[in-house]
């Protein structure tokens, strides 16, 4: 997949922001983005209008549990308008996950996402015109050339990659009815410790073996490696319980962050970003990766 992702070059004057793990919905019960969508709506209007380019690294849309992504785009409309904002500005790339694999399919991205049904004007209006949905994206950093492959993990997890088919059908027809009830998912990475702890050894092997920078998704548990520790990188997800989390890029740099809800000390709510590690420079990851 190292060689045949696009390519995007960057420098200094670049501004990443990276998501995953939204699992956008239909709005009913079991649509987890819902709980946070406000969250999410007011970051994502924080990185347009401070000209970050957003790259989603999979899981975007919740594909298993939902067979109509045209469901979710009307429920979630707002944030699919914004996300065409970004697009319009060449600011938006999206990478697929295991639970929106099917945006592997061109026909399928082109049936379903290169346009969205307005209610006012009746009619269907650009959203993604010939957007390339794509397994993974190589971030190039023209200052030393050095690169990050961005991707969103389920590669090395042989049940949601690979059996991928059989995960979806269970998960539709079985474990979907059964959280109702509080019963976890066993296909989920992100509700089995063992399951998380195995891939991110997984993928931090593979960093440490190709001598490459790795940013993932999937487990939904950020990882932000200390200076002299292999480069792996996770963004964690926008389904935490009350909060989102995201990896941010500018300035050469790398951080973790955080939007949740909180309270001013008059009493207002709102919505306010965190800093929960870093920023660090880029380099001193790439000189342990040499």
């Amino acid at each position: 997949m190292f060689n045949k992702a696009d390519v995007i070059s960057f420098d200094d004057t670049s501004k990443f922001v990276l998501m995953s793990d939204c699992h956008r919905g239909d709005g009913n019960w079991s649509d987890n983005f819902a709980r946070n969508q406000s969250i999410a709506f007011r970051a994502l209007n924080y990185y347009y209008e401070n000209g970050y380019t957003y790259i989603e690294l999979g899981d975007g849309d919740e594909l298993w549990e939902n067979r109509s992504l045209d469901d979710i785009k009307e429920i979630h409309s707002h944030v699919f308008w914004l996300l065409s904002k970004f697009y319009s500005k060449k600011r938006l790339h999206l990478i697929y996950g295991n639970h929106d694999i099917v945006k592997k399919d061109e026909k399928y991205v082109k049936d379903n996402m290169y346009t969205m049904y307005d209610s006012v004007k009746k009619k269907d209006v650009p959203l993604f015109p010939d957007i390339k949905v794509q397994e993974g994206i190589i971030l190039h950093y023209k200052p030393t050339k050095d690169k990050i492959l961005l991707l969103h993990g389920h590669q090395v997890d042989f049940f949601n990659n690979k059996l991928w088919k059989l995960s979806r059908t269970l998960v539709r027809y079985l474990w979907k009815p059964l959280e109702l009830f509080g019963v976890n998912d066993p296909t989920r990475a992100a509700k089995d410790y063992r399951k998380k702890d195995n891939i991110e050894k997984n993928l931090a092997e593979w960093a440490k073996i190709e001598k490459k920078m790795i940013i993932a998704g999937h487990t939904h548990r950020p990882v932000y490696p200390s200076p002299g520790q292999t480069a792996y990188f996770n963004d964690g997800s926008c389904v935490h319980p009350r909060c989102i989390t995201a990896i941010e890029i500018f300035s050469g740099s790398i951080m973790l962050v955080k939007w949740q809800v909180t309270a001013r000390q008059d009493g207002v709510l709102i919505v306010a970003r965190e800093v929960l590690e870093g920023p660090t420079k880029l380099t001193v990851y790439f000189e342990k990766l040499r």
